[in-house]
């Protein structure tokens, strides 16, 4: 008998949490009345997370294990899931218990109401410094601006969608992915359910800074291509100021007594165009890195084993590799 319900869990070194994610993720699918499966998908921890879901996976038949070969990153391990999910609704969760289980039976019933795509929005995000409270707004509202997609603020991946969005979703290929995004470029019918978002309930943010900035451009130039708008705009009012500028040293030079009694202005000036025209190739230089990424065709993602995939249940669903996508 198929799930009905897929709840997918992307882990990473999260072994002082995923026992008690476990229990509570049960308790709150065993109270759906329906048939449903958890999708953890180990991504390349490097503590006992994997160990501690075997074990639970040979105890539980509605927990499955997609164990990666490596790292590949929290939104490919989300894909990973979604590829391997059964269920007529699923849903994506985080395993640090920031978001509660208990919010995804208030999705399930919008759900029913007819709705492809519910996503739970934060009121107020609990255990988070101020930096990355105002850093997270300012993101969303720019990417808001950026983009022509109206991708909802204040959400993360925290959703649940419908099977046929999560098909659509299968056929998209993209190398630098951002789900959330991607969710919302596809349509269908979306509405939200609020929450307050908790502390984290053990262990260490998997979204340091360097992460954070990487995952921001992810998301930009997934959906957005006004940077190299904006760098062109840059570039011809710097080239115009230039020729401007030029003028007038000539007309100083020709028609008047006064020049430039040293370099350091002019220094000053080359270093400062010289500066943004290396950020503008940056801008460019991020495109492009894409670009490469796409163009090697690369596998999203290796799975080093499954536990609770029969073998004949995985030859039948997988249209490409058992073991890479």
């Amino acid at each position: 008998m198929k799930a009905r319900y897929s709840v997918i869990i992307p882990m990473f070194n999260e072994e002082e949490v995923i026992q008690i994610t476990y229990e509570r993720l049960k308790k709150v699918m065993d109270g759906c009345g329906d048939s449903y499966e958890l999708v953890f998908v180990n991504d390349g921890s490097r503590d006992r997370t994997a160990e501690i879901m075997r074990e639970i996976s040979s105890r539980d038949e509605h927990v499955k294990l997609i164990d990666f070969s490596r790292n590949f990153g929290h939104q490919v391990a989300i894909t990973a899931g979604m590829d391997y999910a059964e269920g007529q609704a699923v849903v994506v969760i985080d395993a640090d218990l920031q978001d509660p289980p208990e919010v995804i039976l208030q999705m399930i019933a919008k759900w029913k109401e007819g709705y492809e795509v519910v996503y739970a929005k934060r009121l107020k995000r609990h255990g988070e410094t101020f930096f990355k409270k105002v850093t997270a707004k300012i993101f969303y509202r720019l990417l808001s601006s950026m983009t022509s997609v109206e991708i909802p603020t204040d959400t993360g991946d925290f959703r649940l969608i419908d099977r046929k969005v999560c098909d659509v979703l299968r056929g998209l290929k993209e190398k630098n992915r951002y789900v959330r995004g991607l969710v919302s470029w596809v349509g269908f019918r979306q509405t939200m359910v609020e929450y307050v978002r908790e502390e984290r309930f053990a262990g260490e943010t998997k979204y340091p800074l360097k992460k954070m900035i990487r995952f921001a451009l992810d998301g930009i130039t997934s959906f957005s291509h006004k940077p190299l708008k904006i760098a062109s705009y840059i570039g011809f009012f710097l080239s115009f100021s230039s020729f401007i500028y030029l003028f007038l040293v000539l007309f100083q030079k020709v028609f008047t007594s006064w020049t430039v009694p040293g370099w350091a202005s002019i220094v000053g000036v080359n270093l400062l165009f010289n500066g943004i025209v290396l950020m503008l190739l940056g801008v460019i230089g991020e495109y492009i890195g894409r670009i490469y990424d796409e163009s090697k065709d690369r596998p999203l993602y290796i799975v080093r084993e499954t536990k609770g995939y029969p073998d004949a249940e995985i030859e039948d669903t997988r249209k490409e590799s058992d073991y890479a996508r």
